[in-house]
């Protein structure tokens, strides 16, 4: 259906003040003083994989984090700020040659996997990383780990991996990404690999208990009281998925959670905070990149002069200010806090896109469309997505582009794009702090969005339909010096902003709200849009 701006303000209004209306509690309400369970509810219609390699839905995450391990972690509460930050889990040590291109890791001694499938062995992390490698079924992952070109094992703890190119922060960017979660080969070779999404086997501080019937009861954990880096201080961890608003808000509000996500809206956390002045906001700041890719196949957007008539009339300080304070103006696909990334000051001038709705009429009048024109996108009913669709739609207006949003359920929605099927894709995604990843997965054509389902979220086919950025990454790929790796990341951003095959709109801070009661055990700064709870307590 198509919804405009002022319809999605009244129901946010109203989904607010039904919040603050406990009239029905869920069937945890009357246990809500017990400590040894922490529920979590997310905003998702049900769990769709909780195998690491095929995951895109984030609410799956935060099972799959608990669930498994992998070689090298980020520090608790925020992303490392340099390689030399980032700490050991399943590898204890590891090693880089003097060209960045073989590092060496040597594993965890006695780790176990749960429920019986055994020591963790140097066969089941090569196993991990063949398949991710090499599985095409895994889909939009897959090119993360592109540039492995081998997994060899020494022994029964250390593997080896060379790249093609040479990566100085291969362990802080694809070995940090929850889909580079060792698995049991073991367990996957014996359940097969359907049953292996809703029963799999890791290494994790929590073991799956079960997957529930009922979505609302979603994903129930148990801690692994053998766990090599200590057993979790809370015995039991429960994801749950409740996609309406009005209903997660009322499971926090009553005590049936004791953490929701939050909604990335207009207006939504001070009109909570009145409802209860007591709650903690948890915001993993620059969280998920939100952009909007153009479908280079559809026209009119096959015309550049379309696509940058679009990114001046969309006025991406409006968006920030609406969304705060979760939200900050991006200039380039990385963002400005991170290494290389473009701020006010530093973007070339003639790719910083502020709001000209009058450039934008003169492009689209060369484009022969002096008038406009109206075509139909999908969005999620997710708020951080409806919300600045609906913002975008509303400034599309003042170029005379009619944008026919139709408003799907987030399951559903992730499940199409990543089939081809819009013409304006959206995607929220978090990234490390390492300059090429977001570059990887979103514009190279290895990662071409594919109709069966197979390829990357390089939605906008750039690269493919017209040509890209590859020789240039290929070229930052081979520059083992940082400094000069994050210069020519910087001409691959004016190079693609150019083209504008995708627009950086802005950086979200995932929001996580939480009860008065339940300590995190350290200070939420920065991270991907999950976090590890293994510390964390109801008082």
């Amino acid at each position: 259906m198509a919804i405009s701006r002022r319809m999605f303000m009244s129901r946010t209004a109203a989904t607010i003040a039904g919040a603050g209306i406990a009239t029905s509690l869920g069937p945890n309400a009357l246990a809500q003083g017990a400590t040894d369970t922490l529920r979590l509810a997310f905003a998702a219609r049900g769990v769709r994989t909780i195998d690491p390699a095929k995951s895109i839905q984030g609410a799956d995450e935060w099972a799959i984090i608990h669930i498994f391990d992998k070689l090298v972690e980020v520090p608790l509460g925020h992303f490392p700020g340099s390689v030399a930050e980032v700490q050991p889990s399943l590898a204890t040590s590891w090693s880089m040659t003097p060209d960045a291109k073989t590092w060496t890791f040597q594993l965890r001694q006695g780790v176990k996997f749960h429920k019986g499938y055994g020591d963790l062995t140097s066969d089941d992390v090569k196993y991990t990383f063949d398949r991710l490698r090499n599985d095409k079924a895994l889909g939009g992952n897959r090119v993360l780990f592109d540039n492995i070109a081998d997994v060899k094992v020494d022994g029964v703890n250390t593997v080896i991996f060379t790249l093609n190119q040479p990566d100085p922060l291969f362990i802080m960017g694809p070995l940090s990404h929850y889909s580079s979660s060792i698995i049991s080969r073991k367990a996957l070779e014996e359940k097969g690999a359907a049953a292996f999404e809703k029963d799999p086997i890791g290494t994790g501080p929590y073991q799956l208990a079960s997957v529930e019937s009922d979505p609302s009861q979603g994903v129930k954990l148990t801690a692994n009281k053998d766990y090599f880096g200590g057993a979790p201080v809370t015995p039991n961890l429960q994801v749950r998925y409740i996609a309406d608003t009005t209903a997660r808000t009322l499971a926090l509000l009553s005590g049936d959670v004791h953490m929701i996500e939050g909604v990335r809206a207009p207006g939504w956390v001070p009109s909570i905070q009145q409802r209860n002045a007591n709650l903690h906001f948890d915001v993993a700041s620059p969280g998920s990149f939100f952009t909007i890719s153009f479908n280079l196949t559809v026209k009119p957007f096959d015309d550049v002069r379309v696509r940058q008539a679009i990114a001046y009339l969309i006025n991406r300080d409006e968006i920030a200010n609406a969304m705060a304070p979760v939200s900050q103006r991006t200039y380039g696909l990385n963002p400005p806090a991170y290494l290389g990334g473009f701020t006010a000051k530093t973007i070339p001038a003639e790719v910083r896109y502020d709001y000209d709705p009058e450039r934008a009429k003169a492009l689209l009048t060369e484009a022969s469309h002096p008038n406009g024109f109206s075509f139909n996108a999908d969005t999620s009913q997710r708020e951080d997505y409806s919300s600045v669709m609906l913002i975008v739609q509303e400034q599309l207006r003042a170029g005379g582009i009619d944008m026919k949003l139709n408003i799907k359920d987030h399951t559903a929605f992730h499940a199409d794009q990543q089939k081809g099927t819009n013409t304006i894709f959206q995607r929220s995604a978090a990234y490390p702090p390492v300059p090429t990843q977001a570059i990887i997965e979103q514009l190279s054509a290895a990662a071409e969005v594919k109709s069966d389902g197979s390829g990357g979220p390089n939605f906008s086919h750039y690269g493919v339909a017209i040509p890209g950025i590859d020789d240039m990454l290929k070229k930052a790929m081979e520059e083992p010096d940082l400094e000069k790796r994050v210069k020519l990341v910087q001409d691959i951003e004016v190079k693609f902003l150019t083209d504008m095959p995708l627009l950086p709109i802005s950086d979200n801070g995932y929001l996580v709200v939480r009860a008065a009661n339940v300590d995190l055990g350290y200070e939420l700064k920065s991270g991907y849009a999950h976090w590890r709870l293994t510390k964390a307590k109801i008082n």
